[in-house]
């Protein structure tokens, strides 16, 4: 005799056989003529067999046998399917894209996804560890389509990723670790769409310490000459390399404008 679920195991095979890992509660709803009640038993069951996970509220991961033992896909697997049940849009940006353009210095210990506000909070759980980071805007000829086990999903251009590190920086490791990774980086990456992607992005300062990491600590003055010549065009001011570190000293000695208040070494 089935059990009272089976139902809904049918539905986790179907899904799968889609190419789908995740799933939300309504539609689940619309799919059966069951009682709301009916419905969240069946789920909790599976969840207790470990079939799915509980990633939101109301929005459940398939996790199959491979999976298991970690307790959930990687988030790869399901993001795009979460952000359209949030109806935000994003991007996967800092170390994850790095990762994804081969810039893999060290295995990430979050999923960085970037959204607009309002403010998403992050899901930590088991081995699930996704980070929201909120920016007011961003241009779609940054973003590029990543072909992933289920689909598509959004991540920054190389060049964004360059300059999302310089911003983030105190949120990844470090200036040492995002020279670390511009460094590999940098072999992907095109002066000309820099330029233009810098154009377009906020905040200047961010385009400043980028600049000056490629040249002054990378020596990659190739990639840094156009932001050179673009910052040349609009307002800026002295900056510190690491704004979280006081000095006294606010000379700068560099075509940045950029007090380079910490020494940044690579790995």
């Amino acid at each position: 005799m089935k059990n009272s679920y089976a139902y809904l195991e049918d539905y986790l095979v179907e899904l799968r056989s889609r190419g789908r890992y995740a799933f939300s509660l309504q539609e689940v709803r619309n799919k059966f003529e069951q009682s709301d009640e009916a419905i969240k038993k069946a789920l909790y069951r599976l969840k207790e067999k470990h079939e799915i996970a509980l990633v939101r509220n109301e929005f459940y991961v398939i996790v199959t046998p491979e999976y298991r033992s970690k307790g959930i896909p990687p988030p790869s697997f399901f993001v795009a399917d979460l952000m359209a049940f949030l109806d935000r849009d994003y991007y996967v940006s800092l170390l994850n894209a790095a990762a994804y353009h081969g810039a893999a210095h060290q295995q990430p210990q979050s999923f960085a996804v970037i959204t607009a506000k309002p403010s998403i909070r992050d899901i930590k759980k088991d081995n699930l560890n996704i980070r929201f980071f909120i920016k007011k805007e961003w241009e779609a000829q940054d973003i590029v389509q990543k072909k992933v086990e289920t689909g598509y999903m959004n991540i920054s251009s190389p060049e964004l990723t360059a300059l999302d590190l310089v911003y983030y920086h105190d949120r990844v490791g470090g200036l040492g670790r995002v020279a670390t990774v511009m460094e590999e980086l940098s072999e992907i990456m095109s002066a000309d769409k820099l330029l233009e992607t810098a154009e377009r992005y906020s905040p200047v300062t961010a385009i400043q310490r980028l600049g000056f990491l490629l040249e002054e600590v990378l020596g990659l003055s190739e990639l840094s000459a156009p932001l050179k010549s673009y910052l040349k065009t609009v307002s800026h001011f002295p900056v510190l390399l690491r704004p979280q570190m006081d000095t006294t000293d606010m000379g700068t000695g560099n075509d940045w404008k950029v007090v380079p208040n910490t020494t940044v070494e690579t790995d």
